[in-house]
């Protein structure tokens, strides 16, 4: 009995490999509390699977509602997907907590890491920003996102936010040219999601 690989030509059996190695790298990195496999939401499907008109995705809703369990396997899922008939090679994923980044954005951030850090985050393939509306900004962290952001637009690469408010009312924490680009950018990829604080559910 034929496998399915049989089936496959040198090269779909190489980008075979190739995507099985980057999920199982990119699944490495998801902390263990967001692993399970969980069913996504119709419009976080499509998106991750390619099948969204919008290639950036923002998720949304109150606290305990699952945006970032949500955001992580969604990311899986997109890996998975790069490797298809319009293979150009694995795709860079970085993923920060806004807090994280913010810190790391810092002009006394260690050594003279902080404009690396803004050219690699201009360049990978999708940039992951987890929880950004809980960062506290300041004049230059704003400027940094914005120089972020701004290249990432222009050049038409994907981001994925989970923030417990709407794009457009984001302006305290990134600024209004960040808020504008970011709005842009996520336009019809809003996801709204809705239910009970399931960590309020798991502790009772």
């Amino acid at each position: 009995m034929h496998s399915s690989s049989d089936s496959l030509s040198p090269r779909q059996s190489w980008i075979a490999e190739r995507r099985d190695a980057a999920v199982a790298t990119f699944t490495a990195k998801i902390p263990g509390i967001y692993q399970a496999d969980i069913e996504l939401e119709a419009d976080v499907a499509a998106w991750a699977t390619g099948r969204s008109d919008c290639p950036s995705l923002f998720l949304t809703g109150p606290i305990g509602v699952g945006k970032t369990h949500s955001a992580w396997q969604a990311t899986r899922q997109w890996v998975h997907h790069q490797f298809g008939a319009n293979y150009r090679g694995t795709p860079v994923v970085d993923s920060w907590r806004s807090t994280a980044l913010f810190d790391a954005l810092r002009p006394d951030a260690d050594g003279n890491s902080g404009r690396a850090m803004v050219k690699h985050l201009q360049r990978v393939d999708l940039l992951f920003i987890d929880d950004l509306a809980a960062a506290r900004p300041s004049s230059w962290t704003q400027e940094r996102l914005f120089e972020i952001f701004d290249e990432r637009y222009i050049n038409r690469r994907p981001v994925l936010i989970t923030c417990d408010v709407l794009p457009s009312a984001l302006a305290e924490v990134t600024g209004d040219r960040v808020r504008s680009r970011l709005a842009e950018m996520c336009r019809g990829g809003v996801v709204l999601l809705q239910g009970a604080d399931r960590r309020r559910s798991a502790a009772a």
